[in-house]
């Protein structure tokens, strides 16, 4: 079973090399990667049962052990992140077959979302910082190609923006890690953890932990670091847009929460304080665009900022129930991301524009749709019993019990500000006098709703079921407040 772990990263990969000798055959294509994403998904649900019963796995590649090796991690946070992932991934798989284009089928697409995946899976399961270096960047590569794939003039004009910010953010990474090694010596997580406590934490480290929260504020899009975002994910078509507003991000998140949980937590007053400033800067700026524009998918992006911005205030308030907040929330953001990406995507399938005020009417013809996408705006502001409240109050409640009063108040006033977002699209979308869409007709309106709406009925297990998931994340907060547990389990002490 020790080799469990690897299955979420090598299925995709050998499907990946398998679909470069496909590109003509797009059915082909298609069935082998709904095949394919679903073995992931059934590997990541198998590990995340093992992990729960057995604890942390691990697997020390090519059988050099932990730290020499390149060590593969499996702790309950991983494997929940893994699992969610692949859901993610299978469900924008489905939608791109009616909503891509064939052109863009037969040029790699399957194949590059794979990749994509090995990136993305790998980043969440490695136990070693050169090697999260690695993974990021068969993630990143993914992306160019996903940005560009098709070729309008404005996925050229800001695939450009993005791969700039990337490459520098990836030289700053490389720089990063290599300040580390040289201060402690070792690029094992759970070695470096060791390390860095038998030192203490000298200004060096501190200068390091900066460096990281830039490079990992980068691809997470935390204030100031955030500019490139809007533009760059307006780009790509919905599908595309799904997968890098669902979980690029987020990587960027949880590299924070790893790296601060494991690594940083010496000198918190300064480390922890810079971050919940960021935190605090980063949802304010969110909530700006999110109510300042009328294009759809604007509005979604600018929601991205304001969740980045939530999940950061509860990572640097770095306590117990703030962790435990920030993991739930990190799930259900993924899931209800994808979910409105993805319902955005048959509104502006139907309507030909993402623009708010050429809409108007649809929930007359189209009810299901309208009505799952209010279940999902409400989720997303943290209505009750939804899965965006219970990771929204145990990180408002964690700041209040902290004395950090501001952020938790803006983390509350946020949910307005986001329901506000999201109600404005129902009303003039849905409610509106009715319009006519040249073409509406031919839309493969009810196949491309499935995929979403089985992303909201997740969600709504998810928040319904918060109780008995809660034993699940606890599990994955344990080894998170108490870095003992995961060095343990790695170095086998």
């Amino acid at each position: 079973m020790t080799n469990l772990l690897i299955l979420p990263i090598l299925i995709p990969l050998m499907t990946a090399i398998l679909l470069i000798f496909l590109t003509k055959r797009v059915i082909a294509q298609r069935v082998v990667s709904v095949i394919s994403t679903l073995g992931t998904l059934t590997a990541s649900i198998v590990l995340l049962l093992t992990v729960k019963n057995d604890g942390i796995q691990t697997l020390d590649v090519s059988s050099w052990e932990a730290p020499f090796g390149i060590t593969l991690v499996s702790d309950m946070l991983s494997a929940l992140l893994v699992t969610t992932t692949s859901l993610i991934t299978l469900c924008v798989i489905i939608y791109s077959f009616r909503s891509i284009g064939k052109k863009r089928e037969q040029f790699y697409y399957y194949s590059i979302i794979q990749f994509m995946l090995v990136g993305v899976n790998g980043a969440f399961t490695t136990g070693d910082i050169f090697n999260l270096f690695v993974f990021f960047e068969v993630m990143l590569m993914s992306s160019y190609v996903l940005i560009v794939i098709g070729g309008t003039n404005i996925q050229l004009r800001e695939s450009i923006k993005y791969i700039l910010v990337n490459v520098i953010s990836s030289a700053i990474f490389v720089i990063a890690v290599a300040f580390l090694y040289s201060v402690v010596g070792s690029l094992n997580m759970a070695d470096i953890s060791q390390r860095i406590a038998e030192v203490g934490q000298p200004p060096i480290l501190t200068v390091i932990a900066v460096l990281f929260l830039i490079v990992f504020g980068l691809k997470g899009a935390i204030f100031p670091l955030y500019f490139w975002l809007p533009g760059s994910y307006n780009a790509p078509p919905v599908p595309v847009l799904a997968l890098f507003g669902s979980l690029l991000t987020k990587i960027g998140v949880y590299s924070i929460l790893r790296t601060y949980s494991l690594f940083f937590y010496h000198n918190q007053a300064f480390t922890h304080e810079l971050l919940q400033i960021l935190a605090i800067l980063t949802i304010i700026v969110g909530v700006i665009g999110a109510i300042a524009y009328w294009d759809v998918k604007k509005i979604i992006i600018y929601n991205i900022i304001i969740a980045v911005g939530v999940l950061t205030f509860g990572i640097s308030l770095a306590t117990e129930e703030s962790i435990q907040g920030t993991i739930f929330y990190l799930i259900h953001d993924m899931i209800i991301k994808a979910a409105l990406f993805l319902l955005i995507g048959v509104m502006i399938k139907i309507t030909g524009t993402s623009n708010l005020r050429k809409m108007g009417g649809l929930i007359n013809k189209y009810p299901l749709l309208g009505w799952t996408f209010l279940v999902a705006a409400f989720a997303l502001a943290g209505i009750p019993p939804l899965s965006g409240f219970v990771g929204k109050f145990l990180i408002v409640r964690a700041g209040f019990a902290e004395g950090a009063y501001v952020g938790a108040l803006i983390v509350l006033l946020s949910s307005l500000f986001v329901l506000y977002s999201v109600i404005k699209i129902f009303m003039n979308g849905f409610w509106k006098a009715p319009q006519d869409y040249p073409g509406e007709e031919k839309q493969p309106v009810h196949f491309l709703w499935m995929p979403g709406a089985l992303l909201v009925l997740v969600s709504i297990f998810y928040g319904v079921g918060a109780e008995g998931m809660y034993p699940i994340i606890s599990q994955a907060t344990e080894a998170l407040i108490d870095p003992t547990i995961y060095i343990d389990a790695v170095l086998k002490e």
